[in-house]
């Protein structure tokens, strides 16, 4: 997994010497601290103020997760970059020109749902074509003329109704979704897109917490206490690329089966610990899959493409350089 570990299973997490202990069952799982960037904690996992200290100044982030599976919070290192002169130009562009990034990204997110469509269509799923019209045409032109946060809330909203509603003609009918339920999912497919959603909102906290931007500072998510809006606003165009693509790959090839990999009570569904490792893994691979970018002449990662995109927002609030995030057909 590179620099991320993911602990699944209930134990401790301590400092020994130079490195990280995990233990459970009574025997150790020593973790090096080279390479560490990141750790997943996906269960109950005890740690100490000691342990908290030795992660802060090795500047490694911690993820944790609760029962259902939900993002509950992270631990990350005081502020590695701090840069007052961009927190003053990045309120000042929330101020003045928060609609201009706000439909950026959702322009991004129609476009990256669109071409993610266009491949099912071309694999003979020609049902998806409506939506694919749709997003090309007239939402694209509805966010233009928008006028201000709301409606592009509205239409985002909309957009995501809509390709919810092809899953019907992607994933095989194990998988049919009636509609999006978050807290907790109460099937298999709303089970996947809340796990997989809420890795790649950690993922992106851990990009931006690597830049010089504030994690609290959003334009189309409402800044808010209790979350970093920021990073929803930058995960949002890559979940159809990272998320998505890796639930129709799983779903259909059957790596991810209902009666093996999941489990049910009366009112929710979630991923078992087996079917947790195989999200994991093919998350993490589609993370890391490379492509050739056609500005920067060598081939880059879909993880370092997240970090791109902050990059991006840098660019466009300090020096007024357009912000155009991530776009699949174009690889840039």
């Amino acid at each position: 997994m590179g620099s991320t570990r993911y602990i699944t299973s209930m134990g401790e997490l301590t400092r020994k010497d130079n490195s990280l202990c995990f233990r459970k069952n009574g025997k150790n799982v020593y973790i090096p601290v080279e390479n560490t960037k990141e750790i997943y904690c996906l269960n109950e996992v005890s740690i100490n103020s000691k342990l908290l200290d030795f992660l802060s100044r090795n500047n490694i982030v911690v993820h944790f997760f609760n029962y259902y599976e939900g993002y509950s919070g992270s631990f990350y290192p005081r502020d590695q970059y701090i840069s007052g002169k961009l927190l003053v130009k990045q309120v000042e562009t929330f101020n003045n020109r928060r609609l201009d990034v706000a439909k950026s990204i959702v322009k991004g997110t129609g476009n990256n749902i669109a071409e993610v469509l266009y491949h099912y269509y071309k694999h003979n799923k020609k049902e998806v074509k409506g939506t694919i019209d749709w997003i090309r045409g007239g939402f694209l032109q509805g966010i233009e003329k928008s006028n201000n946060i709301k409606q592009l809330m509205a239409a985002e909203g909309e957009l995501w109704h809509r390709f919810y509603g092809e899953f019907k003609n992607i994933l095989l009918d194990d998988f049919i979704m009636n509609k999006r339920v978050k807290r907790p999912p109460d099937n298999p497919i709303n089970a996947l897109i809340s796990f997989g959603n809420s890795l790649l909102y950690t993922k992106t906290i851990s990009a931006i917490y690597r830049t010089h931007l504030d994690q609290r500072i959003s334009f189309l998510h409402e800044p808010s206490e209790g979350r970093f809006s920021l990073s929803l606003d930058i995960s949002e165009v890559f979940k159809p690329v990272i998320v998505y693509k890796t639930i129709f790959h799983l779903v259909n090839n059957r790596k991810l089966q209902v009666a093996k990999h999941f489990q049910r009570k009366v009112n929710y569904c979630l991923l078992n610990e087996e079917g947790r490792k195989t999200f994991i893994q093919e998350f993490e691979k589609r993370l890391e899959s490379v492509f050739a970018h056609p500005r920067l002449k060598r081939k880059v990662s879909y993880r370092t493409a997240i970090k791109l995109d902050c990059y991006k927002l840098i660019k466009f609030i300090m020096e007024d350089k357009d912000f155009v995030p991530f776009n699949l057909k174009e690889k840039i």
